[in-house]
């Protein structure tokens, strides 16, 4: 190989592992110890710290410098960074136009290959809260594959694996509209043919069936905005980015004492004893167990349903604590 190429691969060997034996360097680039020693100095020449350590079982360790020299990436690598900095962009971490300006920086040098398959994965990226479930792993063939087929409105069809899907149940059909990712999970926003409605799929339990299905003409999500929809179907909802379930209830402790914990909600100050509270949740009973953990009398201003869920919630206990 030319003195170029030889350079890559040994700075992609070194990128690799903590340790390299030198005669091991020299047989994997086939050439001798004298032109690794060569090759290693002209690396360090380019601003890479290489570490050497003499004696028989010598080798090379490729530290952390004080200046970012030039990096390489394997396809897999280069691809992950890619989508790392394109949700990097919504992470509200003060990121946005860096992760922006390098995301255009990493296009610009790719390969063909590579930039056609980022160019396919076209996602929508809701920003993780504190307490997020960890992620589970997702095939880039995977993502790649579904967000293909959103950005050509071409039906897909997946076999989908959940403790609701029975093994032998037929693959789903569906148009599917945008690829997001939220809450540490990716999903696909699609409209179900089968059940003729929107639903939402958990990528990680996708398994695309080839070859795609007839084109298909894009509807509008509900409420005109995926990240909002995504949202609001994380708090029950099939609308607006809103709680199925919202009253509003005096708490007799001070605002201080219950502002850190309201989440969501809206406090009001009332004095130095009392406060207003406006939250939601998935159901009234939800809600009602919710606000008790303030460990405070209650008064509900609205609506009756949560009064009706306190005393629901009053006769479940009653009924526990005398079994």
């Amino acid at each position: 190989m030319t003195a170029t190429s030889r350079l890559l691969s040994l700075l992609s060997l070194l990128q690799t592992r903590r340790d390299w034996p030198g005669s091991l360097l020299a047989a994997r680039l086939e050439v001798s110890p004298r032109t690794v020693r060569r090759d290693v100095d002209r690396l360090r020449e380019m601003g890479y710290r290489i570490q050497a350590t003499m004696g028989p079982d010598g080798g090379y360790r490729l530290d952390a410098g004080s200046e970012l020299p030039p990096l390489l990436f394997d396809d897999d690598q280069a691809i992950a960074l890619a989508v790392a900095l394109q949700a990097g962009t919504v992470t509200g971490a003060g990121i946005e136009e860096a992760a922006l300006r390098a995301l255009t920086t990493v296009r610009q040098v790719m390969p063909s290959r590579l930039r056609h398959r980022l160019n396919a994965l076209d996602f929508t990226a809701i920003p993780r809260r504190p307490g997020d479930a960890a992620s589970d792993p997702v095939s880039p063939e995977v993502l790649v594959a579904v967000s293909t087929a959103a950005r050509a409105h071409e039906v897909l069809r997946f076999d989908y694996a959940s403790h609701r899907t029975a093994a032998s149940a037929p693959p789903r059909r569906v148009e599917p509209h945008h690829l997001v990712t939220s809450h540490g999970r990716w999903y696909l926003v699609a409209w179900d043919l089968d059940r003729d409605d929107w639903r939402l799929f958990r990528a990680d339990r996708i398994a695309p069936r080839t070859p795609t299905g007839p084109r298909f003409v894009p509807r509008e999500v509900p409420g005109g905005d995926v990240g909002g929809y995504v949202s609001a179907r994380f708090t029950g909802s099939s609308g607006a980015e809103r709680w199925p379930c919202t009253g509003k209830v005096i708490l007799h402790r001070p605002a201080g004492d219950v502002l850190p914990f309201a989440g969501d909600g809206i406090v009001e100050d009332l004095g130095p004893d009392r406060c207003t509270l406006e939250a939601g949740s998935w159901s009234w009973v939800a809600l009602a167990a919710t606000l008790n953990r303030f460990d405070t009398d209650i008064e509900v201003l609205h609506p009756r349903e949560l009064t009706d869920a306190f005393a629901q919630l009053a006769a479940r206990n009653t009924a526990t604590a005398t079994a």
